[in-house]
């Protein structure tokens, strides 16, 4: 048995089952290794999309998959993606080629030092140089990105190590640990500031869309009656049709939600993520007192200084906490306010749902036609732009992981491979995505990839020919924006020259029949609607100044 074999040993023993990439001259060892493997190998036409399909699986999942490429510009081309997951929060394995040890130290066609551009966006990255430390790394690596908070984590196999005999070392057992939970005394005081409170609210991010995590903040929620608001990436952490649920916060500073905060006299965040929406947008003056429930310590921040810290594993702590409501309940507290917000947020969302528009279609009528075509077990993917701070606002779910937005390291093209990554989860359930035409064309080439796979998802583009949410950004600062216009194909040509479903749809009211017919296709199918992106303005209007997380 030679390296590479053992890799491929060591990978299957972790539980990997599908590894996304484009492979090189420095991969052969490992992609012969992997022939006879059940790990299911998916040729992408991009590194940077094999690294968002690894991203989306692992978000869905909560389970490592792997991307691979070459050495060198395989390398490079994975590293957008690879940061996009591992600030996202999703355990992921990235495997790269690299030359043989012997030309490491000198300039050398395609030689880089991979793992040292690797280690600013993942959580470890490590190159093997002796075949018999292969069991340990991969052990290591996978323990590494499964764990709180999730991430990346990247090994490099040398051309020449692949070769080498490792025929004395095995796969290591696969031994999970019990995450600590927090003690009784920092519970008590969680209870105890709770109790002290009179408008308390929670934000739940994306540490809480864990199924345990879930379970237990419903129960809370549905035991005291506190509003639960949800970041970008925590969506589905409490459902949508629960009395207690006041939607996403993160669009706009002044938004109906960011106002429930305001009227807060206690903010309690479970799984709480500063990468996605800083404090300084909901506790300026770094006044509101604060508890912190989340698997790591608080991140030392002047606007976010939690009078309580209960870090450990979040689903016991809320299991804790719910124990105290039960045996020294019942607790008063004056909601009225955030029946208010979700009263005015459930009216806002519905305000366009019969829209009869002809030539371009409002954000919120396609978000409601989406919403009201998938069930609540299906999943929407979102790529950046304007699009995703309409999907954020406007789609609100039952269940988690039902909707992924990047929102962390917020780079564009995630939604086309992730979708394909998504199917390959969830074959069982519809998966749709909705991609600005920036967004999509950064990826176009992953349409092969869908219809080699006969991929059965679904993609609806907003065309409107510019990047808009850098144009409303400066509009709404300096009144005006640079150009940032550029052209688009023939979109149903497009769909056509890769295999695909095609539909162009310019009326409002032949948008729910063309999803549902998309849908109904099996396979890969392509929705381009003309988007009236004026209404970004009005809603900039309406709301106040729009803080956007580009």
């Amino acid at each position: 048995m030679k390296a590479s074999d053992l890799l491929v040993k060591c990978l299957e023993n972790e539980g990997i089952t599908h590894i996304f990439g484009v492979p090189g001259e420095e991969n052969a060892d490992f992609m012969m290794s992997l022939e006879g493997s059940p790990i299911r190998f998916v040729l992408t036409r991009h590194e940077q999309g094999a690294a968002f399909m690894a991203e989306v699986y692992g978000r869905l999942t909560g389970n490592p998959a792997c991307c691979l490429g070459t050495l060198g510009p395989g390398a490079t081309n994975l590293v957008t993606g690879v940061a996009d997951g591992n600030m996202d929060r999703a355990p992921m394995l990235v495997l790269t080629g690299q030359g043989a040890t012997g030309r490491q130290h000198k300039e050398s066609h395609q030689i880089m030092d991979v793992v040292e551009m690797y280690r600013p966006v993942t959580k470890w990255a490590h190159s093997i140089l002796a075949p018999n430390s292969i069991p340990e790394i991969v052990r290591k690596a996978v323990r590494i990105c499964r764990s709180e908070k999730p991430g990346a984590v990247l090994i490099e196999l040398p051309e020449d190590v692949a070769k080498r005999d490792a025929s004395l070392a095995r796969p290591l057992p696969v031994r999970r640990y019990r995450r600590p939970g927090p003690d009784d005394k920092i519970m008590d005081r969680v209870f105890d500031a709770l109790k002290a409170a009179k408008r308390p609210i929670l934000i739940a991010g994306n540490g809480a869309i864990r199924k345990r995590a879930s379970k237990q903040l419903r129960l809370f929620a549905e035991a005291t009656g506190i509003g639960v608001i949800s970041t970008f990436m925590g969506k589905g952490a409490v459902a949508r049709s629960s009395p207690q649920c006041l939607f996403t916060i993160g669009l706009g500073q002044h938004d109906y939600v960011a106002d429930a905060v305001d009227e807060s006299d206690l903010v309690i965040t479970v799984g709480y993520d500063m990468v996605e929406y800083h404090p300084r947008l909901w506790n300026p003056k770094g006044e509101t007192d604060v508890v912190h429930i989340d698997f790591l310590p608080a991140e030392i921040d002047n606007r976010y200084m939690p009078i309580v810290e209960a870090v450990g594993d979040i689903a016991h702590a809320l299991w804790m906490l719910n124990e105290r409501v039960r045996e020294r309940g019942p607790l008063e507290f004056d909601l009225g306010y955030q029946k208010a917000v979700r009263d005015k947020m459930l009216a806002d969302f519905e305000a366009h749902k019969d829209d009869r528009t002809e030539g371009k279609i409002r954000p919120q009528k396609a978000i409601w036609d989406v919403r009201a075509s998938l069930g609540p077990e299906d999943v929407l993917l979102s790529g950046v732009g304007a699009h995703k701070m309409w999907v954020a606002r406007y789609y609100q779910c039952e269940e988690p992981n039902t909707c992924l937005i990047p929102n962390g390291f917020c780079s564009m093209g995630m939604p086309l491979p992730g979708l394909i990554a998504a199917n390959l989860v969830h074959p069982d359930r519809k998966v749709f995505g909705i991609a600005g035409d920036g967004d999509f064309l950064m990826n176009v080439q992953e349409m092969e990839t869908a219809r080699r796979l006969n991929s059965n998802i679904n993609i609806m583009v907003w065309v409107d020919g510019g990047y808009g949410l850098i144009s409303w950004k400066q509009q709404n600062e300096f009144n005006r924006h640079t150009n940032l216009s550029f052209g688009n194909p023939d979109w149903l040509g497009l769909a056509k020259a890769f295999g695909w479903h095609g539909q162009y749809v310019k009326n409002s009211v032949d948008l729910r029949p063309a999803i549902e017919a998309a849908l109904a296709y099996e396979g890969p199918s392509l929705i381009a609607i003309p988007i009236d992106y004026e209404e970004n303005l009005k809603l900039s209007q309406r709301l106040g100044k729009i803080e956007m997380p580009i």
